[in-house]
Parts: structure tokens; sequence; C-alpha cells
């Protein structure tokens, strides 16, 4: 039976890649039959409206997809791929409403002249968090618009367990019920989230005690004696003009909290982005867990967190060093 599913997995994935020989020649059939495998593969349930609707936006995401990918638009073999993925029926109205919620925060401009700014002068030409052991596996928050709380707990877990050796996941289901200064489900910023750790010394209990429900609800507190995570301090800077600052953070203090523009990425599968990705629009918090500098394009390596079916296994690599996608606008990194 197992066999048999992943054969029909790959038949629908060769249609929607392809068209599906099956239908007429017509475009607007073909069209339509690969929106039917979508739909199949994708186990999407629409009643009439929703379909008509679902199969227009389809549609125009395939007319991004040329684009996007254009052989005259793309100026490198290492440039990312856009097409079909789960967001591919949704408008980008839809998809910006949904999982791009995040209340922007101005951060301060870094002064690389404070005592209190350590820089590395030397630093590898490569460098991943996860060689460490420190990175828990992609989130997915599904319909929550929560980025802004899975990129802080996902710093606090790694830096924590390079502390401590133990990496365990924290609840995020804690922060979005009890950060009161953001809004749940329908947004919020990460830094309002780092004050709010830091100021009522909140500590992060196991996912295990406070599991994920992708919807907001009610806070449940716990003693100040129970076992969690205690977040003693933070950090949030401006790095635009001072990206290579970036990687010293980076290496010396863990995986750091960005917010970018995300607009593009409903489309993306792989690949360096380095073109469609605009800055000082940001819309979604996301972790820089590494960088690549020995190619011809140099990266940093970016965890999201919308599950591993979407980008590279859930990951998504930005070109460094002309703030791409507004990745150095505010920088956040942890101390616990």
């Amino acid at each position: 039976m197992a066999l048999t599913i992943t054969f029909v997995g790959f038949v629908l994935y060769c249609q929607l890649l392809k068209g599906s020989d099956t239908v007429e020649i017509s475009e607007k059939y073909q069209t339509e039959g690969r929106f039917r495998a979508y739909q199949q593969l994708y186990s999407r349930n629409y009643d009439s409206n929703e379909f008509n609707q679902s199969l227009i936006n389809f549609q125009d995401s395939l007319k991004r997809h040329a684009h996007l990918n254009s052989e005259v638009l793309k100026k490198s073999n290492f440039s990312a791929r856009y097409g079909i993925n789960q967001f591919s029926d949704l408008s980008p109205k839809q998809f910006k409403e949904r999982y791009l919620t995040l209340q922007a925060h101005t951060a301060p401009k870094l002064d690389p002249t404070r005592p209190d700014i350590r820089v590395k002068t030397r630093y590898p030409v490569k460098f991943d968090w996860r060689d460490h052991g420190v990175v828990g596996p992609v989130k997915n928050q599904e319909g929550c618009g929560g980025c802004w709380a899975f990129s802080v707990v996902g710093a606090i877990e790694s830096v924590s367990a390079s502390r401590s050796g133990k990496l365990q996941e924290l609840s995020v289901q804690e922060v979005i019920d009890c950060s009161y200064s953001n809004n749940g489900c329908n947004g919020g910023s990460p830094v309002e989230a780092l004050y709010w750790l830091m100021k009522t010394k909140v500590k992060l209990v196991n996912q295990v005690e406070y599991p994920y429900k992708a919807v907001a609800g009610i806070c449940q507190y716990f003693s100040q004696t129970h076992d969690g995570v205690l977040l003693k301090n933070y950090s949030a800077y401006d790095y635009s003009g001072l990206e290579e600052r970036i990687i010293s953070t980076l290496v010396e203090t863990g995986p750091l909290v960005v917010i970018v523009d995300a607009i593009s990425w409903q489309d993306y599968l792989g690949g360096i982005i380095q073109h469609h990705c605009s800055s000082h629009n940001a819309n979604h918090a996301v972790l820089i867990i590494g960088y690549d500098t020995t190619g011809d394009v140099p990266y940093w390596i970016v965890r999201n967190s919308w599950g591993t079916s979407w980008g590279d296994n859930g990951y998504v690599y930005i070109k460094m060093w002309d703030n791409m996608c507004g990745i150095a606008d505010s920088v956040a990194a942890v101390f616990v």
C-alpha cells in the first residue's frame, strides 16, 4: 500500500509539473487537469465557489512562476527556483493576510565603534549551527500568523542548547498565548516578544507541556520554580550596510532572529534568492542559522516556519551583502 501511495503521489506531481497527458490539448483544460492533480496531492477540499477562485489563483501562480524563472531575469545558475507548492492556490493577497502578519519593529542602527560590540576579525568561510547539533526540526505554523513567536523560540532553543549541550523543543504556544503585547495568531513582533520574556522573567517550558495548537488560547501560567529556559537579555540592531558584522554575531552568539519581506517566497522551491525580494517592507520573521561564502554566490542559511514541504526542506537561501529581502534591517540575538 505504501508503495502504491508513493507512486500515485509521484504521478500527480509529474502532472503538476508537465501537465496531464490525459486531458485535452486546450490550455484551459490542461491547466484545470493540473489543478485537479494539485487538489488531490495537497488534499484540498473546495466548495464550488472556492474551486473556481482557487483555480484562478493557480493559473495566476503559473504565470508568476514563468516570470520569476525567466532566463532573461536570471543572472546566475544559482538563482532561486519558483514553482508549485502548498501556497499555489492562494492569491498573493490571501497569502499575505494568512502568513505575512509580522508587526515590523524599527531597530536602532548598529554602532560598530561601541566597546560592547565584539567583532571577529577572522571567521570560517562557511558555518552552520546544525553541524553543532543545536538546531531543532523545521516547524509548521500552519494557519496561525505566529512567525514572530517561532523565530524567537527557535533562537532561544538553539542558544540554550549551545550552552547546556541539551537541545529541547520549547513551547511556541506559550509565547503566542501569553505575550500580551502581541496579537497571537494575528501577528506580532519578535522584539516585543523578547522584551516581554526578559521583563517578566517567564520561562519557556517544553512543548510537550504546552503543545502547539495553531490557534491562540488562554495563557497557562507556570511557577517560577518550574523547569524552563529563562531569557536573560537580547540585542536588536539594524545591520544594513554592515552585513558582514552579522557573521560575527551569528558565530559568537547563536542563530539570529531576522525580519524580512517574504512576499515573493510564496512560490519559492530552492536555490539562492538574488532578485525579486525587496527590503524595508518587513512582514515575516525567520531564523539565520548559518552562511556559506565558498561559492560564486555567498548566501545566508535561513530556517522558516512553513513546514518541510516548503522551500528546501523548510529552508531558504538568501544572497549575502546586498540586504536581500531586508535581512539586515532588524537582527536580534538572544542570551540565556
